[in-house]
Protein backbone atom coordinates (compact mmCIF):
# COMPACT_ATOMS: atom_id res chain seq x y z
CA UNK A 1 0.00 0.00 0.00
CA UNK A 2 3.16 2.59 0.70
CA UNK A 3 4.31 2.13 -2.61
CA UNK A 4 0.77 2.53 -4.20
CA UNK A 5 0.38 5.94 -2.03
CA UNK A 6 3.96 7.25 -3.20
CA UNK A 7 3.35 6.59 -6.76
CA UNK A 8 0.06 8.68 -6.58
CA UNK A 9 1.71 11.12 -4.54
CA UNK A 10 4.42 11.32 -7.34
CA UNK A 11 1.58 11.27 -10.42
CA UNK A 12 -0.27 13.70 -8.67
CA UNK A 13 2.36 16.25 -8.45
CA UNK A 14 3.42 15.71 -12.00
CA UNK A 15 0.35 16.03 -13.33
CA UNK A 16 -0.85 18.94 -11.55
CA UNK A 17 2.18 20.84 -12.49
CA UNK A 18 1.80 19.68 -16.39
CA UNK A 19 -2.16 21.33 -15.92
CA UNK A 20 -1.14 24.66 -14.45
CA UNK A 21 -0.50 26.32 -17.74
CA UNK A 22 -3.90 25.38 -18.99
CA UNK A 23 -5.86 27.63 -17.04
CA UNK A 24 -8.57 25.31 -16.52
CA UNK A 25 -11.44 27.10 -14.02
CA UNK A 26 -13.71 24.58 -12.43
CA UNK A 27 -16.05 24.70 -9.95
CA UNK A 28 -13.82 23.63 -6.87
CA UNK A 29 -15.49 20.52 -5.82
CA UNK A 30 -15.48 19.24 -9.05
CA UNK A 31 -12.32 19.79 -10.06
CA UNK A 32 -11.16 18.31 -7.02
CA UNK A 33 -13.37 15.25 -7.54
CA UNK A 34 -12.03 14.61 -10.91
CA UNK A 35 -8.17 14.35 -9.32
CA UNK A 36 -9.34 11.98 -6.80
CA UNK A 37 -10.92 9.82 -9.17
CA UNK A 38 -8.05 10.08 -11.68
CA UNK A 39 -5.82 8.70 -8.80
CA UNK A 40 -7.93 6.00 -8.16
CA UNK A 41 -7.64 4.57 -11.52
CA UNK A 42 -3.44 5.07 -11.35
CA UNK A 43 -3.40 3.22 -7.85
CA UNK A 44 -6.05 0.67 -9.33
CA UNK A 45 -3.57 -0.13 -12.68
CA UNK A 46 -0.72 -0.25 -9.89
CA UNK A 47 -1.93 -2.44 -7.63
CA UNK A 48 -2.21 -5.00 -10.39
CA UNK A 49 0.84 -4.26 -11.83
CA UNK A 50 1.98 -5.56 -7.94
CA UNK A 51 0.31 -9.06 -8.32
CA UNK A 52 -3.09 -8.14 -6.82
CA UNK A 53 -5.18 -8.46 -9.57
CA UNK A 54 -8.65 -9.75 -7.93
CA UNK A 55 -8.55 -7.32 -5.24
CA UNK A 56 -7.11 -4.25 -7.10
CA UNK A 57 -9.85 -1.91 -7.21
CA UNK A 58 -10.52 -2.39 -3.35
CA UNK A 59 -6.39 -2.20 -2.23
CA UNK A 60 -6.71 1.49 -4.37
CA UNK A 61 -10.02 2.50 -2.40
CA UNK A 62 -7.98 2.00 0.97
CA UNK A 63 -4.81 3.06 -0.28
CA UNK A 64 -6.71 6.24 -1.34
CA UNK A 65 -8.20 6.53 1.76
CA UNK A 66 -4.86 6.38 3.45
CA UNK A 67 -3.84 8.88 0.77
CA UNK A 68 -6.05 11.25 2.11
CA UNK A 69 -5.49 10.82 6.24
CA UNK A 70 -1.25 11.53 5.32
CA UNK A 71 -2.56 14.90 3.04
CA UNK A 72 -4.84 15.95 6.69
CA UNK A 73 -8.03 15.51 5.69
CA UNK A 74 -9.95 15.12 8.79
CA UNK A 75 -10.80 11.48 9.41
CA UNK A 76 -14.26 11.89 9.96
CA UNK A 77 -14.42 13.23 6.60
CA UNK A 78 -12.05 10.15 5.37
CA UNK A 79 -14.82 7.40 5.17
CA UNK A 80 -17.69 9.26 3.83
CA UNK A 81 -14.97 10.58 0.78
CA UNK A 82 -14.22 6.87 -0.28
CA UNK A 83 -18.09 6.19 -0.30
CA UNK A 84 -18.39 8.98 -2.66
CA UNK A 85 -15.95 8.19 -4.99
CA UNK A 86 -17.20 4.65 -4.88
CA UNK A 87 -20.77 6.03 -6.21
CA UNK A 88 -18.83 8.22 -8.78
CA UNK A 89 -16.52 5.82 -10.06
CA UNK A 90 -19.14 4.28 -11.76
CA UNK A 91 -21.63 5.37 -14.42
CA UNK A 92 -24.62 3.52 -16.19
CA UNK A 93 -24.26 -0.14 -17.59
CA UNK A 94 -21.10 -0.68 -14.47
CA UNK A 95 -18.53 1.19 -16.55
CA UNK A 96 -15.78 3.43 -15.26
CA UNK A 97 -16.05 6.73 -15.34
CA UNK A 98 -13.88 9.01 -17.37
CA UNK A 99 -11.74 10.06 -14.80
CA UNK A 100 -11.14 6.51 -13.64
CA UNK A 101 -11.05 4.95 -17.05
CA UNK A 102 -7.67 7.75 -18.07
CA UNK A 103 -5.82 7.54 -14.90
CA UNK A 104 -6.03 3.61 -15.15
CA UNK A 105 -4.53 3.98 -18.92
CA UNK A 106 -2.46 6.73 -18.16
CA UNK A 107 1.64 6.60 -18.51
CA UNK A 108 4.01 8.43 -16.87
CA UNK A 109 4.77 11.99 -17.18
CA UNK A 110 1.60 11.80 -20.41
CA UNK A 111 -1.04 14.69 -20.46
CA UNK A 112 -3.81 12.54 -19.62
CA UNK A 113 -4.94 14.78 -16.30
CA UNK A 114 -5.68 17.45 -18.88
CA UNK A 115 -7.36 15.05 -21.31
CA UNK A 116 -9.86 14.17 -18.88
CA UNK A 117 -10.65 17.78 -18.11
CA UNK A 118 -10.24 18.95 -21.98
CA UNK A 119 -13.88 17.16 -21.91
CA UNK A 120 -15.28 19.31 -19.57
CA UNK A 121 -14.03 22.77 -20.52
CA UNK A 122 -17.60 23.20 -22.42
CA UNK A 123 -19.37 22.13 -19.70
CA UNK A 124 -21.34 25.20 -17.92
CA UNK A 125 -22.83 23.33 -14.89
CA UNK A 126 -19.31 22.30 -13.82
CA UNK A 127 -17.83 25.90 -14.84
CA UNK A 128 -16.16 28.10 -11.81
CA UNK A 129 -17.89 31.01 -13.25
CA UNK A 130 -21.27 29.43 -12.48
CA UNK A 131 -19.85 28.22 -9.32
CA UNK A 132 -18.56 31.41 -8.26
CA UNK A 133 -22.52 32.57 -9.41
CA UNK A 134 -23.97 29.87 -6.96
CA UNK A 135 -21.49 30.69 -4.03
CA UNK A 136 -22.72 34.28 -4.66
CA UNK A 137 -25.86 33.77 -5.00
CA UNK A 138 -26.09 31.78 -1.62
CA UNK A 139 -24.23 34.03 0.45
CA UNK A 140 -26.85 37.17 -0.35
CA UNK A 141 -29.67 35.22 0.52
CA UNK A 142 -27.91 33.54 3.74
CA UNK A 143 -27.12 37.23 4.78
CA UNK A 144 -29.59 39.16 3.22
CA UNK A 145 -32.10 36.73 4.76
CA UNK A 146 -30.58 37.35 8.10
CA UNK A 147 -30.03 41.37 7.99
CA UNK A 148 -34.11 41.39 7.01
CA UNK A 149 -34.97 39.89 9.22
CA UNK A 150 -32.82 40.99 12.24
CA UNK A 151 -33.96 44.56 11.15
CA UNK A 152 -37.76 43.56 10.87
CA UNK A 153 -37.70 42.04 14.57
CA UNK A 154 -35.81 45.31 15.38
CA UNK A 155 -38.01 47.87 13.90
CA UNK A 156 -41.05 45.84 15.65
CA UNK A 157 -39.45 45.40 18.37
CA UNK A 158 -38.94 48.86 18.92
CA UNK A 159 -41.40 51.01 17.26
CA UNK A 160 -44.43 48.67 17.24
CA UNK A 161 -44.24 47.52 21.09
CA UNK A 162 -47.31 45.10 22.54
CA UNK A 163 -46.34 42.04 20.04
CA UNK A 164 -45.83 38.37 21.19
CA UNK A 165 -42.70 37.12 20.78
CA UNK A 166 -43.91 34.36 18.09
CA UNK A 167 -45.29 37.22 16.32
CA UNK A 168 -42.44 39.09 16.54
CA UNK A 169 -40.33 35.83 15.40
CA UNK A 170 -42.92 35.23 12.37
CA UNK A 171 -42.40 38.80 11.51
CA UNK A 172 -39.15 38.47 10.74
CA UNK A 173 -39.32 34.95 9.16
CA UNK A 174 -41.98 36.40 6.80
CA UNK A 175 -39.72 39.76 5.86
CA UNK A 176 -36.76 36.78 5.06
CA UNK A 177 -38.79 34.66 2.99
CA UNK A 178 -40.09 38.01 0.58
CA UNK A 179 -36.47 38.52 0.51
CA UNK A 180 -35.18 35.00 -0.18
CA UNK A 181 -37.89 33.27 -2.43
CA UNK A 182 -37.09 36.09 -5.34
CA UNK A 183 -33.68 35.50 -5.21
CA UNK A 184 -33.98 31.94 -5.49
CA UNK A 185 -36.14 31.98 -8.15
CA UNK A 186 -33.76 34.86 -9.98
CA UNK A 187 -30.79 32.48 -9.20
CA UNK A 188 -33.22 29.42 -10.56
CA UNK A 189 -34.18 31.63 -13.75
CA UNK A 190 -30.01 32.28 -14.52
CA UNK A 191 -29.29 28.78 -14.49
CA UNK A 192 -31.56 27.78 -16.89
CA UNK A 193 -31.15 30.34 -19.15
CA UNK A 194 -27.32 29.38 -19.21
CA UNK A 195 -27.75 25.62 -19.07
CA UNK A 196 -29.72 26.70 -21.83
CA UNK A 197 -27.51 28.53 -23.71
CA UNK A 198 -25.04 25.69 -23.09
CA UNK A 199 -26.72 23.18 -25.06
CA UNK A 200 -27.52 25.11 -27.80
CA UNK A 201 -23.99 26.27 -28.19
CA UNK A 202 -23.40 22.46 -28.30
Amino acid sequence: MDACIAHAKEVKATQLELIKSKGYDFAPEFRDMTVQLYLFGVMWKFAENLGSAEDARELAFAALAEFFVQERMPQQKVAKRIEFLRKMSKIEEDHNALAVAIGYESEPGDNSLAEVFDHYVDDTQVSGAFWRLYDRGRKIMLYGGLGIAFLVIWFVTLFMPGNTTIAILASGLIAAAIFVIPVFLIGIFIYRTKIKKSKQAS
